[in-house]
């Protein structure tokens, strides 16, 4: 008898439901989209409707015959994809491609989570293909593409090739340039703070920190106003005003949502936004548990709802009552509200099986999928705890007219601290639906504070220090990963399936780069960003991106359709791109003249755009005869020009003596010699303190070269620094790396040390230092230990994003692995 066929996306998803199904069913994975529109051509006919042209993908026509074949006698086919817009396009161009006898028998099913429960229900409840939420996918792919394919060419045209624009990564990227020109345009001021250190008749001693003067509000601005306030409160009798007893709480906060997860993940794990999305994947599709086969150990991991799912919250409450007790449990389940543009049919995301704790399967996990699934977990339990309680005092202290307050805080009980804690930064806006008691406050307020003294009104306080400190305001931050997630999600900018991909994109075009954590806009990302602004004013306005994302919600919602949504956009959009074709400054052919002079023929130098940015090129480029002298642009205003350290100004060149110019190249600035090409003496620069730039450092070396007798120096070649002769290329004697000892005697031939070794495409490998007389090798380190199952004389030692770093034994027919110390 045929069998029925289901169709997911990816192999460890159909891995996975396989076991949940029974043998009625076979599962066949479609490796993600089949097809697509065109590479290289638009694939939209505006007069047409907006009729897209899509093509199989080449790399899933071999699969696409596959489920052709499998779905031709099967009763039914069902299409489980991903419960999004996404899913459900996959799902259509599936039913698309299947042919119409296949598409006869198609039927939808949905789970947000991947355990027997949740897809023997889903199963039992096949539906058709959602057509609005298919349009939904569909308008946006063709928004992204006629803003891709129609602004890209104009910006290849006028600035470089290569180059591209999208309805979403554009508006991000302005987010990026906006944030920058405010920190270049920030000027500091500057505030004093004035904190006095008291004692009363029992210790211990405490801090106050000056807040009013005559009942308002003081400012101090220079040092000669906090020398004065200093005198007055050296001379003055401290008294106790006020003292205030209260009850603080500090509310646990919702389990995760795409966005809250990747900046979480990144400030607690140091994930990247895409790596985090990687690993809630396979977390979702199925991790392999052993006995227990491929398990799926959270739900959907592309979700903005907080919604939690009724037996969900009883598993959760019935795992808190066990392991924290009743006082951790409260009353009644907690319920937060997701936000107003929410697709609430998804659920947050969190754990689907509380008896999985993450102690209890870390042997199973990677060292990445541990730590962010231990993330997860610790959060939905938080999540339904009971809110952390303060004994907070806050006293009013007088000084003449001044009035200081110092604050004292003790934790009464831990509630959902016991289990986690949000990173500072995350906003508790959110709060659990439930009553708070009576006189208790919620004020998101520091939770440490120092211990007080007993005190009451009217006590007299001695003063033992007084601080007066000089501060200075500070611009705002430059972005992380996380912070333009928070920024784009609060803009209502993209959904949580796009922010990865908006990130590596605007990264991948050279757009922005990433230094310390933080994202820098490039010179060519401001260049783009102006032009798209001047001439792209609908497209590059945060509101009107938000207000497009609203609409193919209101797509999928069944109050508007698509065609409306994209002729509207059309309408204003063609008269742009028509203007902008004619109109845009071309700045490939834009020379602006300068003040400098060329120092090798004396013509003006003028400002022109390259491929890594704006130089000073000498005029006489054109002319006859010829000068092809550059040098790069000195920082300034409007410029990513680097910050240099001041050692750089001092280098010279150690052939001709001539200063040493900054020059950027396809891997960014270097140095060169003022007589480059000609003389190829270069240094590479590093980012040292404060992300300035400097010369890199290597070791000295006092040596000659054994064949001309020259000086030998440090070169750099594409697998890194090597020593060579400074007579290059005269002469091309290159210094041999001596092989580094790892402590192992080779395995083969007993007499020689294992080394470790480059091969000709530059990766490493060990072997023995007797070779070619003994040609043991191995790519992963050996380790001087045998092996405990088997017996062999040494184990080895790998890396691996899944598992992190394991020690395993390299015989095929023994299976010892063990995590590396």
């Amino acid at each position: 008898m045929a069998k029925n066929l289901v169709i997911v996306e990816s192999p460890a998803k159909a891995k996975t439901i396989n076991k949940y199904l029974g043998s009625d069913f076979q599962v066949k994975a479609s490796m993600g989209h089949v097809r697509d529109l065109p590479k290289k051509k638009l694939g939209v006919d505006v007069k047409k409707g907006f009729a897209a042209e899509y093509e199989v993908l080449a790399t899933r026509k071999k699969v696409l015959d596959e489920l052709k074949a499998a779905a031709k006698d099967a009763p039914i086919v069902f299409l489980a994809a991903d419960p999004d817009r996404e899913g459900e396009a996959i799902c259509w161009h599936l039913a698309e491609e299947l042919g119409a006898r296949a598409r006869r028998k198609v039927k939808r099913v949905v789970f947000n989570e991947i355990t027997k429960r949740a897809v023997e229900e889903a199963f039992k409840h096949p539906a058709d293909l959602d057509d609005k939420k298919v349009d939904a996918q569909q308008a946006r792919r063709i928004l992204d593409r006629l803003v891709g394919y129609k602004v890209s060419p104009i910006l290849w045209d006028k600035v470089r090739r290569g180059l591209s624009a999208g309805r979403v990564q554009s508006v991000a990227l302005k987010l990026i340039c906006d944030r920058e020109r405010e920190i270049r345009a920030f000027v500091a001021e500057e505030y004093w703070t004035v904190a006095a250190h008291l004692a009363a008749g029992l210790p211990p001693e405490f801090p106050a920190n000056l807040v009013k003067k005559d009942g308002k509000n003081i400012e101090i601005v220079n040092e000669e106003q906090a020398k004065a306030v200093r005198a007055d409160l050296e001379a003055a009798t401290f008294r106790v005003a006020k003292v205030t007893a209260r009850e603080r709480k500090r509310n646990p906060v919702p389990p995760f949502i795409t966005s809250k997860l990747q900046q979480e993940a990144f400030k607690k794990l140091r994930f990247s936004v895409k790596k985090t999305m990687q690993v809630a994947q396979r977390l979702y599709e199925g991790v392999d548990l052993g006995p227990d086969g491929s398990v799926g150990l959270i739900t959907y991991m592309r979700t903005d709802s907080v919604r939690v799912a009724n037996d969900a919250l009883e598993s959760v409450r019935g795992r808190i009552a066990n392991t924290y007790g009743e006082d951790y449990l409260p009353e009644k389940p907690n319920f937060y509200k997701s936000k107003k543009d929410a697709q609430d049919a998804h659920e947050a995301i969190r754990p689907t099986y509380l008896d999985r704790d993450p102690e209890a399967i870390k042997r199973y996990l990677g060292k990445d999928e541990y730590a962010l699934y231990k993330l997860i977990w610790n959060r939905f339990v938080a999540s339904q705890m009971r809110p952390a309680v303060f004994d907070e005092t806050v006293v009013d202290i007088e000084a003449a007219a001044y009035l200081l307050r110092a604050k004292g805080s003790t934790m009464r009980f831990r509630g959902f601290l016991a289990v986690y804690e949000e990173s500072p930064e995350e906003k508790r806006e959110e709060k659990p639906r439930q009553e708070a008691a009576p006189g208790a406050t919620e004020e998101a307020e520091p939770d440490a504070a120092p211990a007080l003294p007993p005190l009451a009104e009217g006590d007299a306080l001695t003063l033992k220090k007084l601080d007066t400190d000089q501060h200075f305001t500070q611009p705002p931050p430059r972005f992380s990963e996380a912070s333009l997630v928070k920024e784009l999600e609060e803009n209502g900018i993209g959904r949580p399936s796009t922010y990865a991909s908006i990130i590596s994109t605007i990264e991948a075009r050279e757009y922005m780069e990433k230094r310390e954590g933080k994202l820098y806009p490039t010179e060519l990302g401001f260049v783009v960003t102006d032009l798209l602004v001047q001439h792209f004013q609908d497209i590059m306005n945060v509101e009107y991106t938000a207000a497009m994302e609203l609409e193919l919600d209101e797509i999928e919602e069944g109050t508007d359709n698509l065609l409306n949504t994209l002729n509207q956009f059309w309408k204003k959009f063609e008269k742009d791109l028509k203007k902008a074709a004619k109109e845009m400054e071309n700045v490939k052919a834009t020379e602006v003249e300068t003040d400098e002079t060329c120092d090798k023929c004396g013509r003006k130098m003028v400002i022109k755009w390259g491929r890594y940015g704006r130089f000073l090129a000498c005029s006489g480029y054109s002319e006859k005869p010829q000068c092809k002298n550059t040098r790069q642009l000195p920082g300034g205003e409007g410029t990513d020009a680097p910050e240099l350290h001041e050692d750089v100004a001092k280098e010279v060149c150690p052939n001709d003596g001539q200063p040493l110019v900054l020059k950027k190249g396809r891997y960014g600035p270097f140095l060169a010699c003022t007589n480059y090409p000609d003389c190829k003496v270069t240094k590479r620069l590093v980012r040292g303190e404060g992300g300035k730039l400097q010369v890199e450092q290597l070791p000295p070396i006092d040596e000659k070269c054994p064949e001309c007798g020259k000086d030998l120096t440090w070169r750099r070649g594409r697998f890194g620094p090597f020593i060579a002769c400074s007579n290059y290329p005269e002469c091309k004697y290159i210094k041999k790396k001596e092989a580094r000892e790892i402590g192992l005697t080779c395995p083969e031939c007993g007499q020689g040390q294992v080394v470790e070794r480059k091969g000709r495409w530059g990766r490493f490998f060990y072997g023995c230092k007797r070779y070619p007389e003994c040609r043991f090798t191995a790519y992963h380190k050996p380790i001087p230990e045998p092996c405990p199952d088997c017996g062999r004389a040494f184990l080895l030692e790998k890396e691996t994003k899944k598992e992190g770093k394991v020690v395993f034994c390299g015989n095929e027919a023994c299976h010892f692995k063990r995590a590396a110390a």
